[in-house]
């Protein structure tokens, strides 16, 4: 698999998923290194990903509000909110997690279990990314800033679900669609149909490519006993994914159509509805490095609908 490296007792151990030769792993002070993957920095698939609905949303509004593109400051706010709430998010689950992630191949180098960061510094990390990610949220209205904070429960919420369901799948997709929802209200200072249809397809998304994702840790999740989607559908994941994708088109042309969305915003969504096919057509369960490219094409394919919807409100 694609890694970076990991010090562990002199020696050079591979971090799956890590994207080759960041910048994280390559030129960051050592002392920092640890605290930079336990925000999965040298993973950038995970902060893009927490991004896009945010984006959709923000586009969605512009569309909704004839404004010729979506609010800059807006998308850079939710950038910035986006790196260091995904970091935080990642430190806290890994503190969770810790005694589950020693047991699984993939993680059990990960900060916490190889033991290069202590419990009391990654409490102290997360709380710093906490106060970043605060910052963030006051620039908008007291209506954003309100749902921003309705996402807390959630969050801390995700990292139990796989030992108590076997879908931890559509937490995950709660928390990480709340973008969808941010956008529209950081506009509005409200909600309507649109952006609750916008929520509902980014959880189908979410649903959709994590259990992809899921199937690199399917053999090791069952030692442990950790719930996943991936394990739950077995032999007919490949549907299972399908279905998910499918419905988080069939949602997101509900908003559309409740916005009255011009041609380029439904052409953007045919290209990512394209996109999805393709990843549900190439996939191979067996294939573990195939997983990991597949899920990491969601970056993507959701630029893909976010430029779509941007043209439209352009044009």
């Amino acid at each position: 698999m694609l890694g970076s490296r990991f010090f562990r007792g002199g020696t050079d151990r591979p971090v799956p998923d890590a994207v080759r030769g960041h910048w994280a792993d390559r030129i960051a002070p050592l002392a920092a290194r640890p605290y930079l993957r336990l925000a999965r920095i040298e993973r950038p698939i995970g902060w893009w990903l927490l991004l896009i609905p945010c984006w959709w949303s923000a586009a969605l509004a512009a569309i909704a509000a004839d404004a010729p593109f979506p609010n800059p400051w807006h998308l850079a706010l939710f950038l910035v909110g986006a790196v260091t709430m995904r970091g935080a998010g990642s430190t806290y689950n890994d503190i969770v997690d810790r005694d589950l992630d020693a047991r699984v191949a993939r993680t059990r180098d990960r900060p916490l279990p190889s033991g290069r960061v202590s419990l009391k510094g990654a409490w102290a990390f997360v709380l710093a990314q906490c106060a970043v990610g605060l910052a963030v949220l006051l620039q908008f209205n007291l209506f954003a800033i309100a749902t921003g904070f309705a996402s807390v429960a959630i969050v801390l919420t995700y990292p139990f679900m796989k030992r108590v369901i076997w879908l931890p799948q559509i937490v995950l997709g709660f928390a990480f669609s709340w973008g969808a929802l941010m956008g529209w209200a950081a506009a509005f200072g409200s909600l309507s149909l649109a952006p609750i249809l916008l929520y509902a397809a980014a959880i189908a998304w979410v649903v959709g490519y994590d259990t992809i994702y899921a199937l690199q840790d399917i053999e090791d999740d069952e030692i442990a006993g950790i719930k996943s989607a991936a394990r739950l559908f077995g032999a007919q994941v490949r549907p299972a994914i399908g279905a998910c994708y499918a419905l988080a088109v069939i949602l997101i042309a509900g908003a559309l159509a409740t916005i009255g969305a011009g041609a380029i915003a439904w052409l953007g969504l045919a290209a990512f509805a394209a996109h999805l096919a393709w990843q549900v057509a190439t996939l191979d369960a067996a294939d573990g490095a195939r997983s990991l490219k597949l899920f990491r094409a969601n970056r993507d394919a959701g630029l893909i609908l976010f430029l779509g919807l941007c043209l439209d409100a352009l044009l």
